[in-house]
C-alpha cells in the first residue's frame, strides 16, 4: 500500500509568517535611520525611497539563498539515499541509523528498523531528478513578496505625516501592532495560547525602537 501525498502549499504558514516578521523588523531598523538621516540635510522622501529599496534588496537575498538552501538539502538528501543503496551493507546501515530521526526510531523495535532499511535500501533509485523545481522559485517569489510588502504599512506614515518624528512613532507602532497580530498568528498555528508569542514578537520590536530611540533615532 503507498501512502497518496498530499499537494502541499508553496510556503507552509509558518514559513509565511516569519518573511512577514522579517519585514517588519527590516522596516524597524531602516525607520530608525530617518532622524539621522534627515538631520544630515537628507529628504524624508529621498531617504525612505533608498530604505524601501534597500529592503527589496535584501527580499532578493533571502529569496535566492531560500532556494541555494532548498538545493542543498535536497542534494544531501538524495546522497544519503545513494550511500543507502549502494554502499555496503554495514556502512549503508550505520548511515541509515545516524540520519533515523530519534522520534520515528523510538517507536519501531529492532525487525521494523531493519525492515525500514530494507525497503529503503530496495527502492530504485530516481534518474534525471531536479535538484531546483518550479515549486522552489514560486516559493522564492512569494518570500520576495511577502519582505516587500511587509514594509509597506510602516512607510506610509512618512507620505503623509510632515513631521519626522511623529511619522517615526506611528510607524513604529504600525510595525508593532503588525508584529503583535503575526505573534498571535503563530502561537495559535503552534496549537499554544496566541497571546504568549504575540507578546514576545512585539516586546523584540519594542526593544528594537527603544534601541534606536536611544542612539538618537
Amino acid at each position: 500500500m503507498t501512502i497518496v501525498e498530499r499537494a502541499r502549499p508553496v510556503l507552509d504558514p509558518v514559513d509565511r509568517m516569519s518573511e512577514i516578521v522579517f519585514g517588519l523588523l527590516m522596516a524597524l531598523s531602516f525607520t530608525g535611520t530617518m532622524s539621522a538621516a534627515v538631520a544630515d540635510g537628507e529628504q524624508v522622501g529621498g531617504v525612505l525611497v533608498a530604505a524601501l529599496g534597500c529592503n527589496v534588496a535584501w527580499g532578493i537575498v533571502d529569496s535566492v539563498m531560500f532556494v541555494l538552501a532548498v538545493a542543498v538539502e535536497r542534494a544531501r538528501k538524495r546522497h544519503l539515499m545513494t550511500s543507502i543503496r549502494k554502499d555496503a551493507v554495514p556502512e549503508a546501515r550505520q548511515v541509515f541509523l545516524e540520519h533515523l530521526p530519534d522520534e520515528i526510531g523510538s517507536c519501531l523495535d529492532n525487525s521494523q528498523v531493519e525492515a525500514l532499511f530494507s525497503c529503503m535500501r530496495a527502492k530504485p533509485e530516481v534518474q534525471g531528478g531536479r535538484v531546483v523545481t518550479l515549486g522552489d522559485f514560486k516559493a522564492a517569489v512569494l518570500i520576495f513578496g511577502l519582505v516587500v510588502a511587509s514594509t509597506l504599512p510602516p512607510s506610509i506614515p512618512f507620505f503623509f505625516i510632515d513631521e519626522l518624528r511623529l511619522a517615526m512613532r506611528v510607524s513604529n507602532a504600525t510595525s508593532l501592532v503588525m508584529l503583535f497580530i503575526i505573534g498571535a498568528q503563530i502561537g495559535r498555528y503552534t496549537g499554544r495560547k496566541p497571546w504568549p508569542t504575540a507578546f514576545a514578537m512585539a516586546s523584540i520590536g519594542s526593544v528594537l525602537v527603544l534601541v534606536t530611540i536611544a542612539f538618537g533615532g
